[in-house]
């Protein structure tokens, strides 16, 4: 009994989302230590330096969207997840190594978006290449979640699940473009990341297909809280 029940505790997902959470709580909060405190001389206008702070603050604002939407589909997917295996935690490892390195391409834009030529155009150009390991690492996190079907919970319809990661590799196609756009405008790769970000947020075409029985456990399970 007791080894069923580590066996179980192995291949638990909570543990590795749990683990998963606390990466993406703190690669959030770094963000906003790259929006410095302005060193405004006497006489002068602390508006005009923080204005002068836009790279930070755009930086910043796309960034957060970024990884908290990303999260909330790494939560979403999750709940479609019943058991992980080791394959599948060091896939999640992978993710978690992207979205641990987000931060450094944020302030690299933070720093030289204001500077125009080259050095923004690159700079934009780095955080468009991390956004393409990103998407690279949430796809194959989901393939490998789907192409068997063994390791989704059994409420979740499996052939569905599987027919949309043609769809979650959208991203594929969309952020190598990214890369290239970056050398010919930076504000608008920056402005396009941002609207990609919402996009991801809003649409609905990602998550698997529930079957009855999973939607007949997610009714009985709302009805104690309906009733109080």
């Amino acid at each position: 009994m007791v080894l069923g029940q580590a066996r179980r505790s192995r291949h638990d997902p909570g543990r590795v989302e749990a683990f998963s959470d606390g990466v993406f709580s703190i690669a959030i909060t770094l963000l906003v230590l790259e929006i410095g405190i302005p060193q405004v001389p006497p006489g002068e206008s602390l508006w005009s330096a923080l204005a002068d702070q836009w790279p930070s603050y755009a930086a910043y604002v796309v960034s957060f969207l970024v990884i908290g939407i990303m999260w909330a589909n790494h939560h979403t997917l999750f709940s479609y997840i019943g058991r992980v295996d080791r394959t599948l935690i060091f896939l999640n490892l992978l993710l978690l190594m992207v979205v641990a390195l987000l931060p450094w391409p944020t302030n690299l834009v933070a720093d030289y978006l204001d500077r125009g030529g080259s050095q923004a155009r690159v700079a934009v150009a780095v955080y468009s290449g991390v956004m393409v390991l990103a998407s690279l690492a949430f796809t194959i996190f989901w393939w490998y979640a789907t192409r068997s079907g063994r390791l989704l919970d059994p409420g979740v319809d499996a052939d569905a699940a599987r027919a949309t990661v043609p769809r979650f590799a959208l991203g594929l196609a969309v952020y190598p473009m990214t890369v290239g756009l970056a050398f010919v405008s930076p504000v608008l790769t920056l402005a396009v990341h941002g609207a990609l970000a919402v996009y991801y947020a809003f649409t609905s075409s990602l998550c698997p297909t529930p079957t009855v029985s999973m939607r007949s456990r997610l009714f009985a399970g709302s009805l104690p809280a309906l009733a109080t």
